[in-house]
């Protein structure tokens, strides 16, 4: 997975616990699914919408028999499914899930776990704005999800961030290439 689809997967809050949930085994269907995440019928319906868009989910044309799920993962939604379960895997049952399903969050951790420059962080998520990701490697640094160390070896020092503690094992669960 690059690291332009994992921006667009992780832009709903929901996506990323319906794939986990999916790759667990829970029926494709709306009930079943909206039960196990905990979301909201309409930031679920969303998500839903989302994956579809993203071709990583699909209608069933199946569907109509009790047994048969609504929904299924494509060839590439069971990798991104993989990713998202690991992912949930490695936060669940701590109180900082909710953190996991913020916008960056994820594409963050994937690009640092190799010490990077802020602007080489912000390059690498073309769309994402100054402010957007200086708020969020504040809130992952406040969670130690991510360190903040000043460069020192030149004229003008600048702060390093890197995937640190729980970040650390998020960034391996991502298995991105080249992050």
């Amino acid at each position: 997975m690059d690291i332009n689809l994992l921006v667009k997967l992780t832009a709903r809050a929901w996506s990323l616990p319906i794939l986990a949930h999916l790759n667990r085994g829970v029926p494709g269907r709306q009930a079943p699914l909206l039960a196990a995440t905990g979301a909201g019928r309409t930031a679920f319906a969303a998500s839903l919408a989302h994956l579809a868009q993203l071709g990583l989910l699909e209608r069933n044309p199946g569907h109509g028999h009790p047994l048969r799920p609504e929904f299924r993962l494509t060839a590439t939604g069971q990798e991104a499914a993989a990713m998202a379960a690991r992912l949930i895997g490695t936060v669940s049952g701590t109180a900082q899930d909710a953190l996991l399903r913020r916008s960056w969050t994820v594409p963050i951790l994937a690009l640092t776990g190799q010490p990077r420059r802020f602007s080489a962080i912000r390059s690498d998520l073309s769309p994402i704005t100054d402010r957007a990701l200086s708020v969020s490697l504040k809130q992952l640094e406040d969670h130690d999800w991510l360190r903040r160390d000043l460069d020192l070896s030149q004229r003008v020092p600048f702060p390093i961030y890197s995937a640190a503690n729980l970040g650390a094992e998020l960034n391996r669960a991502i298995g991105l290439e080249g992050g």
